[in-house]
């Protein structure tokens, strides 16, 4: 059994009836082997397809299409591992450095309050406020 087949965008296509078809079949088998012509057929007189005679590559089973749609979830799949172990190592990275940053700050404020008492300098304090999130921990 196979999957409906595909043309390429730009692929000329045409329509013939199936009594046309017939005769020149072997034109249009050829026709679709050099130029990747899609040739719709419908029954004489009535404009709904029925068939198409299609290039060799546009052709494709229900095995080979399983076969790909299972190999795309893999590949899918094995792109989404890596990029949960990338997000996940990112954010170790990112609270290794959070860490070192607000020891850091915290160090520079003792060092601040040993020097200078923050409500002597206004901008002291207004600062300390701001980081007041940070160094809550």
């Amino acid at each position: 059994m196979a999957v409906p087949a595909f043309s390429p965008r730009n692929a000329p296509r045409r329509s013939l009836p199936l009594r046309e078809a017939r005769t020149r079949l072997s034109q249009l088998v050829a026709m679709a082997e050099l130029t990747d012509t899609v040739t719709v057929i419908t029954r004489d007189g009535d404009p709904r397809p029925i068939a198409a005679i299609v290039p060799p590559g546009a052709a494709r089973t229900a095995a080979q299409a399983r076969a790909d749609a299972e190999r795309l979830a893999e590949v899918t799949a094995g792109w989404a591992r890596r990029l949960d172990a990338q997000r996940e190592q990112s954010a170790r990275r990112h609270a290794a450095e959070v860490r070192t940053l607000t020891a850091a700050l915290a160090e520079v404020w003792a060092e601040l309050e040993r020097r200078a008492a923050p409500a002597d300098v206004p901008a002291l304090a207004r600062l300390r406020a701001a980081h007041a999130h940070l160094l809550a921990d």
